[in-house]
């Protein structure tokens, strides 16, 4: 069975939106230092081998494909070009060499919960806030690994939106990446 992990770069308020810093509004993924962006590489890349499947929703995948990865060199490009794609979408995805995904259209909370069932392993979610918040609403997520950057920006799209029950969740690690991130897992607790 799968196990589904929401990765996310999150803002110490928890803003999750622009992580290229591609907005005005939200210029905190490009301010951490050089080895600091190294080390939360070699943590992304850890999580990349670790996984079994990506699951995001189309916007994401577009995301991935406008800035590259298709043609990106590296141990880390071909690790997530190898895994298989399962893309939330209600049209066809592109693959652009991005490797063949498979798309998920249609009641979602269905397709995951079969996805879950079908997969052996971790299936890591990236970005894709529409899904994770559907994800956590229905409890289909399993564990949050999120690398905490030290800003505080006030506004922009939250991970957890204001709405909506309490879930309880189980620390289950923390450690410093390079000088000034934190990446915090926590384990979700289901009723």
């Amino acid at each position: 069975m799968g196990k589904i992990i929401i990765s996310e770069n999150i803002t110490l308020d928890g803003i999750v939106e622009d992580p290229t810093g591609d907005k005005e509004s939200a210029r905190w993924f490009t301010r951490i230092g050089d080895d600091d962006r190294a080390a939360w590489a070699e943590v992304e890349y850890a999580e990349a081998v670790g996984a079994a499947a990506l699951l995001m929703g189309r916007r994401t995948h577009s995301y991935f494909l406008d800035r590259g990865w298709a043609s990106r060199t590296g141990e880390w490009a071909d690790r997530l070009r190898a895994l298989p794609k399962y893309v939330v979408s209600s049209s066809a995805v592109e693959d652009a060499g991005w490797g063949e995904a498979t798309v998920l259209a249609g009641d979602v909370v269905k397709e995951v919960a079969k996805l879950k069932e079908e997969v052996d392993g971790e299936i890591v979610v990236y970005g894709s806030g529409t899904l994770v918040r559907t994800l956590l609403e229905h409890d289909l997520a399993d564990e949050l690994r999120l690398m905490t950057y030290p800003f505080v920006v006030g506004t922009g799209a939250r991970l957890f939106p204001e709405a909506g029950g309490v879930k309880p969740a189980r620390l289950s690690g923390a450690r410093p990446v390079g000088t000034a991130l934190v990446l915090l897992t926590y384990e979700l607790i289901h009723p």
